[in-house]
């Protein structure tokens, strides 16, 4: 369940009570596990795939109620602002009209009042936030251009002598960029730490490759595979499948591993470590890409004119589970599988994905349930996926066939639900629905279409979905498969 899907009247979900709501459900349903997308900044696109800084929070999931409980909104000023007209769709338009002049507000009230707090915070953060800060600044300075193409080659190219001349030319800026990451911490600290009292943890998305138009490549360019002037000499992607004929064009700029090898892989140590701050397990996206990457060169339009390089593989993913040793992580090893990616998999000793929605295309499929280890995590679907039922309402006549004979499908108990069912009683250490499937949504509650870049990232749920009767339900499948004991049973 994405923090963004989380109902509230501010146009997207937040960090605030929707959240612990959503926490109080899923005790109640007798869960131990909350995943979300990235907590990171959107940007073009909305994906929070693609976010201007590894590190920084969603200033969208402030909570603006919490704000003015701390006097540094007033309801009227957040009630004089339009947040959409749709609570199940993200306008991601109005949020960027509206929310940063609310928390530019928040801001010049509270800076001077928590300068102490602030300090510290800053101090704790100085390997990544001032640089975010300035970065946005500077962005904000030049019209929100990226900053391959800011006018000025001097602070393009990071510079000391030019970081400091905008860091005072722009320096209210950089305070407010600094100040609401301040208020995101807060916030998630407070919220996580809500969710562990409760018995509920958090698994966070952490994408492989970081975007090209974030403060990471600008700030550390000697980390990435680029030239002279800064500018990818390579691109990350896919190459062409029975889904895309073009493969998929990231455009992400590569890692110069190498370079990273020589101080221990420190950058990514720094990463992870970035990461754990938020999550209690760590789902490490495109993990097929540590054992070896697609590489394109920057100029083609496709993905299709690429070659596979070999990665780290686990000089790299050793490295992190030995340093991280109290931190869970996922590989989400979809696509493309090999015998060396099989390998890398087997020799981290991390679990891999089933995804339920792939199993039926093939007897053979290691997604179906049969075919599994103990040592997996088992999903119906993820947010790159169609919902169930949407899924069923798509598949083809054969496809459903097989599921329905597989999981003894009736109509009775739902198809969805059944699926459902099929997964939670699998071998897998963990079992993962999607809110919208247990909602029973359509394929208009999708998150994500991959290769289709407008309407994605929208999905909200309307405020009611949770409740009492759906979480006893789900408590009761949930123990019925030894998942978790219900409180009063023998």
């Amino acid at each position: 369940m994405p923090v963004s899907s989380l109902p509230s009247p501010y146009g997207i979900g937040t960090l605030g009570q929707a959240a612990r709501d959503f926490i109080d459900f899923l005790a109640e349903a007798e869960q131990s596990w909350w995943q979300i997308l990235p907590a990171g900044r959107t940007s073009v696109g909305d994906s929070p795939y693609q976010s201007p800084s590894a590190y920084a929070g969603n200033p969208y999931f402030i909570d603006l109620d919490i704000l003015a409980a701390d006097g540094l909104l007033t309801q009227e000023e957040i009630d004089g602002l339009c947040w959409g007209d749709d609570p199940e769709k993200v306008d991601y338009g109005l949020l960027y009209e509206n929310r940063e002049k609310l928390l530019y507000k928040a801001y010049k009230r509270g800076y001077a009042r928590e300068s102490d707090a602030l300090s510290r915070f800053t101090d704790e953060n100085s390997g990544w936030l001032c640089d975010y800060a300035l970065f946005m600044a500077v962005k904000k300075h030049f019209g929100m251009k990226s900053w391959l193409e800011w006018p000025d080659e001097e602070i393009r190219l990071h510079r000391a002598d030019a970081v400091e001349k905008y860091g005072r030319m722009l320096e209210d800026d950089v305070r407010f960029y600094i100040y609401t990451q301040y208020l995101f911490f807060k916030q998630w600290e407070q919220l996580r730490e809500y969710a562990h009292e409760k018995g509920i943890r958090i698994i966070g998305d952490m994408a492989l490759y970081v975007a090209l138009d974030s403060a990471d490549v600008w700030a550390d360019p000697q980390y990435f595979q680029l030239d002279d002037q800064n500018t990818p000499v390579k691109v990350a992607g896919v190459p062409p499948d029975d889904f895309t004929d073009d493969g998929q064009l990231w455009g992400n700029p590569l890692y110069d591993y190498d370079r990273m090898a020589q101080d221990g892989y420190g950058w990514w140590i720094r990463r992870v470590g970035g990461a754990a701050r938020l999550y209690d397990m760590i789902r490490i996206d495109h993990f097929r890409g540590i054992e070896s990457y697609w590489t394109v060169p920057a100029d083609e339009t496709t993905a299709k004119n690429g070659c596979w390089v070999k990665g780290p593989g686990m000089d790299l993913v050793g490295r992190l589970t030995s340093w991280f040793r109290d931190t869970e992580f996922i590989a989400e090893d979809l696509g493309y599988p090999t015998p060396e990616v099989e390998q890398l998999l087997k020799d981290s000793g991390l679990p891999g994905m089933r995804v339920l929605e792939f199993a039926f295309y093939s007897q053979d499929s290691k997604d179906m349930p049969h075919n599994y280890t103990a040592n997996c995590i088992c999903y119906p679907g993820t947010h790159d996926n169609d919902t169930i039922r949407g899924w069923l309402d798509g598949a083809d006549d054969e496809v459903r066939a097989l599921a329905v004979r597989y999981f003894g499908l009736n109509k009775d108990e739902g198809y969805v639900r059944g699926i459902i069912r099929g997964g939670m009683s699998s071998t897998a250490n963990l079992f993962i629905a999607q809110m919208q499937d247990w909602l029973e949504l359509d394929g208009s509650a999708r998150i994500n279409t991959p290769g289709i870049l407008d309407g994605n990232w929208r999905w909200r749920m309307l405020p009611g979905s949770l409740t009492a009767k759906l979480a006893s339900e789900i408590a009761a499948m949930t123990a019925l498969y030894g998942r978790c004991e219900l409180s009063g049973e023998e």
